[in-house]
């Protein structure tokens, strides 16, 4: 019987609690079940147990074994070596992974603080590492898209699967975990939406499916899910070929080879639709408060370090307002143009919105 929801998959826990109270690994497997108790969710955890793992590996090698040995300067030394770090294709560590680190510590130490267990946060007063405000490498244009889907192999046994997947990503925007953890019930083909249930932040929400991904997702129900299941039903919507649930890591793998073989000089995988949808969304003329809440963000006002404006909304201004492109004899033209430009908060609440989303898979890149 397969019951076990993608989220489930075996993930190998590093900390272990040890026979002595004031041990780092001690420690830290106390503030993990603080999260678990406090309804974080699983994969919040699962971060924290891996990047306090990596501190507490450091802090042994050097003989620093009880949290009481923690100091200022370790912490500092820590920070300084994941700048160093260089992982095995010789790149350096992100800014943003950088910080999740240095944060997991400095809030592991802030409620071991607040326990008592010690006397104050080593890490309360880290600099942390200044966010970088980069572009994304690319995203795809309709026509690549297009291009994407019409690579699929129709031969695969599974194909209608895999374009049905692809015209959920692109229809929705959904993050890969999300499409992982649907059931077929969440699907409302009546009203055209999916129910994201204990999305991030153990958030539900309604997100409308374009025309087309709704006719792949039923065919893909009609033609190929009945072929792979397995008695009894979990009720998963996409299945494997072996009728389990599929896991983000197969997932990224299936999506990344249909990308490489539409051979459009662009390599990425799920979230690199997510990115697709809000631009392509955005540049349609869509609301940014509506494209907010179908990502499933909870604000605007986090900035993080993905900063992007629609190019066609800056396109269109600098036609209308830079003087080489204007008609020398009106100057009225010029007035209007400039009052009618996009405001700096649509733009900033257009970068902003984005800048969620590069967050997103900075998380997914080292984890």
């Amino acid at each position: 019987m397969i019951t076990r929801a993608p989220t489930e998959y075996p993930y190998a826990w590093r900390i272990r609690a040890t026979t002595l109270d004031d041990a780092l690994p001690t420690g830290a497997a106390d503030y993990l079940e603080h999260l678990r108790a406090t309804n974080f969710s699983l994969r919040t955890v699962q971060m924290h147990d891996y990047w306090l793992s990596r501190f507490i590996q450091f802090c042994e090698e050097r003989g620093v074994v009880s949290v009481h040995d923690v100091t200022r300067p370790v912490v500092v030394r820590f920070q300084r070596y994941l700048f160093h770090y260089r992982r095995a294709n010789g790149t350096p560590m992100g800014v943003s992974s950088q910080s999740q680190a240095l944060g997991g510590v400095r809030q592991m130490f802030r409620y071991l603080t607040k326990a008592g267990v010690v006397n104050a946060n080593p890490a309360a007063d880290i600099d942390m590492p200044r966010r970088e405000h980069k572009l994304p490498k690319h995203t795809f244009s309709v026509d690549e898209v297009e291009k994407i889907l019409a690579a699929i192999d129709t031969k695969n046994p599974m194909a209608v699967r895999d374009r049905a997947i692809i015209e959920t990503f692109y229809s929705t925007g959904i993050r890969a975990a999300e499409l992982c953890s649907l059931h077929a019930f969440d699907l409302d083909e009546e009203r055209g939406v999916l129910n994201i249930r204990q999305g991030k932040g153990k958030k539900d929400r309604v997100v409308p499916v374009g025309d087309r991904a709704m006719a792949w997702i039923r065919k893909y129900l009609d033609e190929e899910r009945p072929k792979v299941s397995i008695e009894p039903d979990p009720g998963w919507l996409f299945l494997t070929e072996d009728g389990e649930a599929i896991a983000t890591s197969w997932l990224s793998r299936v999506v990344h080879v249909h990308i490489d073989n539409a051979e459009l000089g662009k390599s990425g995988s799920c979230h690199l639709f997510r990115h697709t949808f809000a631009t392509l969304m955005l540049e349609g003329g869509a609301d940014v408060r509506y494209i907010q809440e179908i990502l499933g963000h909870a604000s605007l006002t986090t900035t993080q370090i993905y900063t992007r404006v629609s190019i066609q909304q800056l396109k269109a201004v600098h036609n209308r307002a830079h003087p080489a492109k204007m008609p020398s004899t009106t100057t009225t033209t010029a007035t209007s143009a400039t009052t009618s430009s996009p405001s700096t908060t649509t733009i900033e609440a257009r970068a902003e919105l984005l800048a969620d989303l590069d967050g997103e898979a900075v998380e997914v890149e080292d984890l």
